[in-house]
């Protein structure tokens, strides 16, 4: 690519179209990795980033460990096919000097002495490269480390300011750091404190501090943009959190029924349907998966089927009320019949076992069969 022939038009405009404090389009995706304990996808123009945060964890071999503070390990690394020409995979002079600066930005923020033996690694990952990528990784890798949860006394912001023809211009796009007179990446806090500075180039005392107060401006451009991803993706957290607890903490709708259905609750909320006279419907609730059918005709049955030592008491239309204690897996068929001496419906109980030596019940009148003697 041949340098351009000039780098501003006649209303003052960059190549791009942007002004000379403005900086290129950035957009933030928060979380982006599930393996990452903080992750972070940064697009800065045709700039492509990924940052992820591990830790922090235990540090080994342990002799490299440091028993009052934790280590911050960064890596910045560019793809083999993140520039035009496909540039030769792993760690160079380059990236081992970004890595090193990069990472002493972050030492003055995050709080170490929390984690004492302990280590933080940040990976940058740049899969496009144009122009400004250490500055992009340092924005990534600021917000993975606030998704990561590290304790930091605040966001890094980082950018660039150039002079390209005799102009400072904020935020270098590729030609303007290509063909530019000078390069000045700066990385500062939110209280304005500078944690990394770098030159290339020849600036005027008055031109140098010109662009300091011009990549402030862009900084705080970047900071409200870090600040609004940052509470986008946590705000979003916390309104699936409260839906989730509404959700379990809501009271179940009432569900009106129809004039011929009842409903009986026991201990478990399991729904059983029990049929009754003219077509209604009794639904009851048991602790079991049980099945309890209730047909009432002249002669009503009652068959309880259950897997448990458990009553199934089940009141049907003339305030009738039908009790029956069921066993393992026992059914049992009561046939509701009418006495002579109160018209009260009485339950005879027939039980359906394969055995038939069952023992009597205990509530046998014991004056019952006396006089009689056994054959």
């Amino acid at each position: 690519m041949s340098k351009p022939e000039k780098f501003f038009d006649e209303n003052g405009l960059r190549l791009d179209g942007r002004r000379v404090d403005e900086i290129r389009p950035m957009k933030i995706e928060v979380g982006v990795l599930s393996r990452a304990d903080g992750s972070c996808y940064l697009e800065w123009g045709n700039n492509k980033v990924l940052a992820g945060v591990f830790g922090p964890r235990e540090l080994h071999p342990r002799r490299m460990q440091r028993p009052d503070t934790a280590i911050v390990r960064y890596r910045y690394n560019m793809a083999a096919f993140s520039v035009e020409d496909r540039i030769r995979p792993g760690p160079n002079r380059r990236s081992t000097e970004i890595s090193k600066v990069s990472r002493e930005a972050f030492e003055p923020v995050v709080l170490t002495h929390l984690y004492p033996s302990a280590v933080i690694d940040v990976f940058a990952e740049v899969l496009q490269a144009d122009a400004g990528t250490r500055t992009a990784a340092i924005n990534a890798a600021a917000i993975a480390l606030a998704d990561a949860g590290i304790p930091m006394k605040g966001l890094v912001s980082a950018c660039a300011v150039g002079k390209v023809d005799g102009k400072l211009v904020l935020d270098l796009g590729k030609d303007e750091d290509n063909y530019g007179d000078a390069d000045l990446p700066v990385a500062m806090t939110q209280d304005g404190d500078v944690t990394l500075i770098q030159m290339d180039g020849n600036f005027t005392q008055d031109e140098f501090k010109e662009a300091m107060e011009l990549v402030k401006v862009g900084c705080k451009q970047i900071l409200e943009i870090q600040r609004e991803a940052l509470k986008g993706k946590f705000s979003q957290s916390e309104t699936e959190e409260i839906e989730n607890e509404a959700v379990i903490e809501a009271p179940a709708p009432e569900v009106e029924k129809a004039e011929n259905e009842k409903v009986v609750e026991t201990e478990d909320d399991e729904m059983v349907e029990v049929e009754t006279e003219d077509d209604e419907t009794v639904e009851v609730e048991t602790e079991d998966d049980e099945t309890v059918e209730v047909e009432t005709e002249d002669d009503e049955t009652v068959e309880v089927e259950t897997e448990d030592d458990e009553t199934v008491e089940v009141e049907t239309e003339d305030d009738e009320t039908v009790e029956v204690e069921t066993y393992d897996e026992e059914v049992v068929e009561t046939e509701i019949i009418e006495t002579e001496e109160d018209n009260e419906n009485v339950g005879n109980v027939v039980m359906e076992d394969d055995e038939n030596d069952k023992e009597p019940d205990e509530n046998i009148d014991e004056d019952i069969g006396k006089g009689e003697t056994n054959e």
